[in-house]
């Protein structure tokens, strides 16, 4: 039988929190680390990592990350400090404002767009 190693938990380094599919969440999210949503978030969130949108997830509120990738369904202001990729089943509607934008054919997208040139179209709020 082979010996089964376990990490202990490092909280110097940023997690991978998943939000399932049939999860309903009711205000804000925080997190430090990358983050999944393919459930539904009523509120905004703010992710130091990457967002991921799965296609099925949904998102109404502001998002304020670093990366994003949507195939789900978003609405609402989006401000992404480096890049927004929307994929071809992506569905997004709201203003958006990113360092870089990447569209796949067959995504929709309603709303406004201010992209970054030599500086960042977005700046990330300060912490305290």
């Amino acid at each position: 039988m082979a010996k089964q190693t376990t990490k202990p938990y490092d909280e110097t380094q940023p997690q991978i929190n998943i939000i399932g599919e049939g999860t309903v969440i009711n205000g804000n999210i925080s997190a430090s680390g990358d983050i999944r949503i393919d459930g539904t978030l009523e509120g905004n969130i703010t992710a130091k990592g990457k967002l991921v949108i799965g296609p099925k997830g949904k998102i109404i509120g502001e998002i304020d990350s670093n990366n994003v990738e949507v195939a789900g369904y978003t609405k609402g202001k989006i401000r992404v400090l480096s890049v927004l990729c929307m994929k071809s089943t992506a569905k997004v509607y709201g203003d958006i404002v990113v360092g870089k934008l990447s569209v796949e054919p067959g995504s929709i997208y309603i709303g406004n767009c201010k992209m970054g040139g030599e500086k960042p179209a977005y700046e990330p709020p300060k912490t305290k």
